[in-house]
């Protein structure tokens, strides 16, 4: 029900962007939660013919790595009539993600803003690879920062990661948290009442510099 919900909710609101402007931009979260969500989005009608997706963050792995945000958003959401939308990857054939920031904004660049922009969250209370300990944490978390993507490192991330900046986040048009688990609810409820000060937690600074604009699905 829940991955009916949001992904009816979601075309919904890509549909009045291309509406209102001819083109729509989506960006997704990796990771087993969106997989039912991604599903049940391949099936709305949309002209997917003028939809961009992208990823709203991406291990530095290649497409053949069950690791690859990138292979699951093409199982899971690029099938049937998705299959004709424009896919963004984020990743690139270098060793290091620093080697392609400039590219992935390159290509990102007539994408954004974006109309539609899906959050995970994990029970560390990471979002994107807002990672608690990530080494360019506060500058990927900072409101007036001018990048849109950044790589990162932490302890919890694995991989290096590459990520969409917090501005790019705020400034999308709909914003929407997609996350399923008593242990994450309780997380959120943490996050809700830590407001922007509180780094352990990054979903909390994400949530309070949005200013309450973001709506949350969860299921048990």
């Amino acid at each position: 029900m829940l991955a009916k919900a949001l992904a009816q909710t979601a075309a919904a609101d890509l549909g009045s962007a291309l509406a209102a402007r001819g083109r729509a931009t989506l960006a997704v979260s990796g990771g087993n939660t969106p997989k039912a969500f991604l599903q049940a989005l391949s099936r709305q009608p949309l002209d997917w013919a003028r939809v961009a997706v992208t990823l709203v963050d991406e291990r530095w792995v290649p497409e053949s790595s069950d690791r690859s945000n990138a292979a699951l958003v093409r199982a899971h959401l690029l099938q049937g009539p998705a299959s004709m939308a424009r896919f963004l990857p984020l990743h690139r054939d270098t060793a290091e993600p620093e080697a392609a920031v400039a590219e992935v904004e390159g290509s990102l660049a007539d994408a954004l803003p974006l109309d539609v922009a899906i959050l995970g969250m994990g029970e560390d209370g990471h979002t994107a690879s807002f990672f608690p300990g990530g080494d360019l944490l506060e500058q990927a978390l900072d409101p007036k920062g001018t990048a849109a993507v950044l790589p990162m490192r932490a302890p919890g991330a694995g991989e290096p990661r590459i990520t969409l900046s917090l501005p790019v986040l705020l400034a999308a048009r709909r914003l929407y948290l997609h996350i399923e688990g008593a242990g994450k609810r309780q997380v959120l409820e943490q996050a809700l009442a830590a407001g922007t000060k509180t780094p352990a937690l990054p979903i909390a600074r994400v949530l309070a510099w949005r200013k309450g604009a973001v709506d949350t699905y969860w299921t048990a």
